[in-house]
Parts: C-alpha cells; structure tokens; sequence
C-alpha cells in the first residue's frame, strides 16, 4: 500500500532517508525530539529468535516515545500452530500501528509487508540486520566523525550483519572490506549491486589485509542461531579472531565493533573488546536511540 513507511533493509532507502533517521535518532539521544510523539500507538514485535538488545530497544525505545507495546514470542500467536503470515499480517493491521518481526526467512518479512496495511520494521532474518547498522553508523560518527570516506573492516563470518553493512557502505558512501573463509563469503551477488550502485565493496580471504589502515574493523560471532555445522564454522573462522596484533594493523585511531553477544576467545579476544578501542557499549545503547528514530520515521511522528 502506498504511502507506508516500511523499514526493511538500507538498500531499499536513500541516502536522505536514511540520514534523516540519524538525525532523529541523534536528536532523541540527547534530549531535543518532541515529547512522546507516539502516544497512543502500539507496536507489536514478533520473535522468532531470542533477543535482548533488539527487545529491550524496541520496548523501552517506544515506551519513552509515549506508546506501548505487545510482544509475541513462537509460542504465543498462531504463527506457531500454521496460521499464515499474510493473515496474521492483515489482523494485526487492524490492532496496532507498526509490526516489527524478527525471524528466519526473509521471505516471511517480505509476505508480512506485502499484506499489512501499517510499517513493517526488519527486526533481523537471517539475510539482513539493517536496524543493527543504523546504531554502528550512529556510533562510528559520535566517536569518529563522518563515516563518509572512510574504511571499515569486516572480519568473520559473510553473514546477515555483513550484508547490512554491505548495503550500508553504499549508502553511507564509506569503503568496506570484506574478511571471509571460503564457504562463508557474502553473496557475490551483494557486492555485484553494491558495484552497480558505485560502492567501494572489496572482498579478500586475508583478516589482515582488510585491516589494514582500517578506521573500524568490526566481527559478530562465529556461531549464531539455528547453525548446524558448529565445529566446521570454528575451523573456517579460527584465522579471523580479531586479536590485538590484528588491530595492530588498522589505522592508530581506529575502533572496534560486535552487535554483540560476544564470545571472548572466539571472534574476538578479551583484550580486544573490553579494551580501550572498544566501542561495544556505546553500540548497544545506540540500538535504544536508533530504534526511536526508525519508529518515529515509520510512524511520521
């Protein structure tokens, strides 16, 4: 339907757009958005997947906006007992003013949007996690400045996270190189759009190559939910712990990224991510502010 404000993921919105929720963001962060400008609205969230800094987010982020919120887990909607995603789509259009759903299949994600008749926010599926990147943009730029012209560095798994930041490095006009195992590379066909669009996407097998002279070097987990193939990912993924002699390779002001949850000693040694060039902290508190900006865009409030 038009003239609804979907969020689903950053290559489906301009640059503008996308600025202009930064720019929200900020603003409620330190205090100058308008006062409870979703008063009287309901959000409701579909989980598929545990979550905590995507829940509590969004359901303190929309309660300090003055609206409230419903929460669905597998197990309390028909969802879980067969009842489609259009139809569920369609009622609780009738209900609230904005679903957020964080599943799987990004094909559920694109069926809810298609049949409701209110914003549809992406959560996170398993091929993208675009609210993520609008907090890591936010908080490269608080402790940085502009992220426009500068490098980043993935190291890790070519995940959801690294497709994000994929379309992000696109529309947000910074370079990125990708780090990934062969078998665990993000999708050609990402960094061919990305190419198209006159992004900078390099990808390489080497942690260290993409480091270096990097101004942020960023990782997630090496295991997340529903990966059956665990020790064959640790095997894969072992040469791309980010460690302090691979951050030795960056640029001297450069910092540190995980959307969390971390597992020291695994992607990223202890000494890396509580350490001084750590930014992780800041990175979680940033999906509260970044969340409200979305919401409020979403709801034109």
């Amino acid at each position: 339907m038009s003239g609804i404000r979907h969020f689903l993921d950053l290559d489906r919105l301009d640059t503008a757009t996308l600025r202009g929720i930064l720019d929200r963001a900020a603003a409620f962060k330190e205090g100058r958005g308008p006062h409870m400008p979703l008063t009287g609205k309901t959000l409701v969230m579909i989980f598929e997947k545990p979550s905590t800094r995507t829940r509590v987010s969004f359901q303190v982020g929309m309660q300090e906006l003055g609206g409230q919120t419903v929460v669905l887990g597998e197990r309390d909607s028909q969802l879980g007992r067969g009842e489609s995603v259009a139809d569920t789509a369609r009622v609780l259009s009738r209900y609230a003013a904005a679903i957020m759903i964080r599943t799987d299949d990004p094909l559920k994600l694109d069926e809810l949007e298609a049949h409701a008749t209110v914003p549809v926010i992406n959560g996170l599926t398993d091929a993208s996690h675009p609210c993520q990147i609008m907090a890591d943009v936010m908080t490269f730029e608080e402790h940085r400045g502009p992220i426009a012209g500068k490098r980043v560095a993935w190291v890790g798994d070519g995940n959801n996270v690294a497709v994000s930041w994929v379309h992000a490095a696109v529309r947000f006009a910074f370079e990125l190189r990708l780090a990934t195992p062969p078998g665990l590379a993000v999708d050609p066909g990402i960094i061919a759009w990305a190419a198209a669009e006159g992004g900078t996407v390099t990808a390489t097998e080497s942690a260290a190559e993409a480091v270096v002279g990097a101004d942020l070097v960023v990782t997630d987990t090496w295991v997340s939910m529903g990966d059956k193939d665990e020790d064959r990912r640790r095997r894969l993924l072992s040469p791309y712990r980010v460690d302090g002699a691979l951050m030795a390779k960056a640029s001297p002001e450069a910092i540190f990224m995980h959307c969390l949850p971390a597992h020291r000693g695994e992607e990223v040694a202890a000494d890396v991510i509580d350490g001084s060039r750590s930014v992780v902290w800041d990175e979680a508190e940033n999906r509260l502010h970044a969340q409200k900006g979305i919401l409020a865009w979403c709801l034109k409030s």
